[in-house]
């Protein structure tokens, strides 16, 4: 009942966040696509000749999985990372915080903008990888629930990093030093089992590895994590991030001065 109740709020918070990115999408779509463009040729096609098979499966089709979930983690991140700081610098989150509407539809509308270029973005990064590899699909199903729960995680993500950020300096740190070293040790480039023991439970703290492992599973039908655990682990970091989302938004902090 409730999110029927503020439908329209929620609908009109949904709709200005997809505008936002369409908007300016030679910003937000085009440079995404040119850069796993980039990883398709260098890392598939040059070394990945050279690589040879992973898995059971040439070096292009093993990565392509994980280019593609890379896509959607940074993307539906950086979207409302930047998106609600923005609305915290123009001070308009103030007309948010007044308005007659649960912080909850508040969240739900930046994670749905968020989630909605994220799942853009990794489409179009699909597209673009069929002019170099046949992708199979192994179960739809889990594709489309690895994609829809993993976008919401990292919405959630920059949520939150916009929530505590004074400056725009400062929703760049989370990418850059939390974001981008654990995407990349996250099996995307790898299969975690070529690791040392040691390094494959390391390895399983990262969250990224069970999203990038579920996804693959989606394409090719081989993971190195179970999947039941891996949708699991999303389930849990969705409601850990979206209670403290709220929290954070209830309390204002880092919105009220």
């Amino acid at each position: 009942m409730g999110l029927l109740k503020y439908r329209v709020a929620l609908q009109s918070i949904w709709i200005k966040e997809c505008i936002r990115f369409l908007r300016i999408w030679v910003q937000t779509l085009v440079p995404p696509a040119i850069t796993m463009t980039l990883y398709f040729l260098i890392f598939g096609s040059l070394i990945g000749s050279r690589i040879g098979q992973m898995g059971g499966f040439s070096y292009m089709e093993f990565i392509v999985p994980g280019l593609i979930m890379m896509s959607v983690i940074t993307n539906s991140y950086a979207n409302v990372a930047s998106s609600f700081y923005s609305t915290k610098f123009q001070k308009s989150i103030e007309e948010l915080l007044v308005a007659p509407v649960p912080n909850y539809i508040i969240v739900l509308g930046y994670m749905g903008g968020g989630m909605a270029r994220g799942v853009l973005v990794g489409a179009i990064v699909t597209c673009i990888s069929l002019l170099f590899v046949d992708i199979q699909i192994h179960h739809i199903g889990i594709i489309v629930a690895t994609v829809v729960l993993t976008s919401a995680v990292f919405s959630l993500g920059g949520l939150i990093n916009a929530v505590y950020a004074n400056s725009f300096d400062d929703i760049s740190i989370i990418p850059t030093f939390v974001l981008t070293p654990l995407t990349y040790l996250g099996g995307v480039f790898y299969s975690i089992s070529l690791l040392p023991d040691v390094w494959q439970m390391v390895s399983k703290a990262n969250p990224i590895v069970y999203m990038v492992n579920a996804f693959r599973y989606g394409f090719l039908g081989v993971s190195d994590i179970d999947i039941g655990v891996a949708f699991g682990v999303l389930s849990a970091l969705i409601v850990a991030m979206f209670t403290l989302a709220l929290t954070l938004i209830k309390r204002g902090t880092g919105l009220r001065h």
